[in-house]
């Protein structure tokens, strides 16, 4: 809804800017607190960005909102799909995982 509403005129230019900003700190390698500090790292992830997200659909007016709402249902419900492509994907990282699990393991034994 936000990315629509970025391109709607009758969404606010407040909206705009926060949805702008909740995606571009979502993305940005750079937070205020790092991520490689456990647990904090993450939260301020889970807290802002989602902030961000409210506050930006609070400010779009509730008929506009509805609208949106609408034509990102629709546009979804549209979206191809492919059960094959997801089970060679998942197929594919299995294989990957018991890969790696048998890589380490026998990096890891001790030597007879």
């Amino acid at each position: 809804m936000v990315w629509l509403g970025a391109r709607d005129p009758r969404v606010p230019w407040l909206a705009k800017v926060l949805g702008a900003v909740a995606a571009g700190y979502a993305l940005s390698p750079i937070d205020l607190i790092p991520d490689f500090i456990p647990v904090l790292g993450y939260v301020d992830d889970l807290v802002i960005v989602p902030l961000l997200l409210y506050l930006a659909l609070r400010l779009i007016p509730p008929a506009v909102r509805q609208e949106l709402r609408a034509e990102a249902a629709r546009r979804v419900a549209d979206r191809p799909s492919s059960r094959w492509a997801a089970v060679i994907v998942v197929v594919i990282w299995l294989v990957a995982g018991g890969w790696a699990a048998w890589w380490l393991w026998a990096a890891l034994r001790p030597a007879p």
